[in-house]
């Protein structure tokens, strides 16, 4: 038989779509479009801006330095991709702290609105655009071979209630801020709470049996010893999901504790939970997009867990004259490098579904802030961190730049995926393409 698309396939053959589930992947049709490589984006986002002399490495290039904040990151040097100059340049309504918070994502000006930010800035509402992690989810939930049951996961740690431009970076469209889910109980009871519609139980291959044995008259041996062993495997996944009413999942949900609140010395308690529930949800592919938000902008914990009980927000104030402010603020800092490499070991330690390398090697992490700086509250030189693989970019390097707006970087991740954007965000910043990083 002369190869096809698996659509014509089905088209030609007078059967439904809902065969297609069926034969996707039958190796002597080729009737599969070339499988796309598992790629997984995490956004992890700290407050108030770093300490720039003990964040950012004296050279440029693969022969670099970790500064003191980073070096809870010394055994994923060659994993990392240090992004020095990448600059928030989204101007307009709000002050720093509501543009550096909902621009950061989206690149673009926030909407007119009635919330007051500091000093004589202009009152303004919510970010006029989407997020560049849910454009990449919604890219990949468009396509068979990358659609998640939830497409993309947003967690928080220590994000209070209230909801303005301080507290969200996600964004579903202009006007549309996505709020992050600071609970891990909730998010346990979102990702792996008791199926609401029984209706979903009922087997889905019952209604096919006339089709597939059709199929079976018009494939090969081979083909059909493939599409059998699928049967077999859904009927299996039926039995699971009937006996146990819920999802059959490759890896167990962790174990989460009842009550745990927001409360400020449970943060430590509470990125851990939620960071084995981001790591549990890629296992299970409930989602290949996901983003980890600690506290807000303007973020004012008290690490007391660090021995710190000076607010962060206050403490990134000073000046950098106040030694003693600035050595809290490394070690806060420090701290979030910490979480972030707790999450780099869970990934680097799980293996890949099908056997190709980690987690982690498919999974790329971003970590970064609303400031480049606290006390100047400036918008330029943002700590972008890159960690991971599977977009294709080059690691193990520190890079510098002159100012060159975030816009480019967000297009340098919607290409590495494959969607092949022209702008992201205020089209005007977007000049010069996506930031080559490959």
């Amino acid at each position: 038989m002369t190869s096809m698309h698996r659509r014509e396939f089905i088209r030609q053959a007078g059967l439904s779509a809902a065969v297609l589930p069926f034969i996707v992947g039958l190796p002597s049709l080729a009737l599969a479009a070339p499988a796309r490589p598992r790629q997984r984006l995490i956004v992890i986002f700290s407050p108030n801006g770093t300490i720039p002399p003990a964040f950012w490495p004296d050279e440029v290039g693969r022969d670099f330095a970790l500064k003191p904040i980073l070096t809870p990151l010394a055994s994923f040097k060659d994993r990392l991709l240090l992004l020095q100059g990448v600059s928030n340049k989204v101007r307009g309504d709000g002050d720093g702290h509501m543009r550096g918070m909902s621009c950061l994502l989206t690149g673009i000006e926030l909407l007119p609105g009635n919330i007051q930010g500091g000093g004589k800035s202009i009152p303004a509402g919510w970010a006029s655009g989407i997020s560049i992690d849910q454009e990449i989810k919604n890219f990949f939930q468009r396509s068979e071979t990358t659609r998640t049951r939830f497409g993309s996961l947003e967690f928080g740690v220590g994000v209070q209630d209230r909801a303005d431009p301080w507290t969200r970076m996600s964004y579903a469209g202009s006007g549309q801020p996505v709020a992050p889910i600071s609970d891990p109980y909730q998010m346990h009871e979102k990702i792996y709470g008791q199926m609401k519609d029984r209706e979903s139980l009922r087997s889905v291959l019952d209604p096919l049996k006339a089709e597939l044995a059709r199929v079976r008259q018009m494939i090969s041996a081979e083909d059909r010893r493939v599409l059998e062993e699928h049967e077999v495997l859904v009927r299996q996944l039926e039995r699971e999901i009937a006996d146990h009413a819920s999802q059959t999942l490759r890896e167990g949900p962790p174990v989460i504790e009842r009550g745990v609140a927001d409360q400020n010395d449970n943060v430590p308690r509470l990125s851990r939970m939620q960071i084995d529930l981001l790591v549990n949800s890629f296992v299970n592919d409930m989602a290949r997009v996901a983003t980890l938000q600690y506290t807000k902008s303007v973020g004012g914990a008290r690490m007391n867990w660090l021995d710190i009980t000076d607010g962060h927000h206050g403490l990134s104030h000073e000046p950098d004259t106040d030694l003693v402010a600035q050595a809290k603020l490394i070690k806060i800092n420090t701290w979030f490098a910490g979480e972030v490499r707790y999450l780099a070991d869970k990934l680097a330690a799980t293996p890949e579904p099908g056997g190709d390398g980690s987690m982690l090697d498919h999974t790329l992490i971003v970590w970064t802030n609303e400031l480049g700086k606290g006390n100047t509250h400036t918008l330029d030189n943002l700590p972008f961190l890159l960690l991971g693989g599977g977009f294709g970019f080059a690691m193990g390097r520190a890079l510098k730049f002159e100012k060159i707006p975030h816009n480019r970087l967000h297009l340098a991740l919607a290409h590495a995926v494959g969607h092949r954007l022209t702008t992201f965000g205020k089209a005007e910043l977007c000049s010069g393409g996506p930031l080559a990083l490959s």
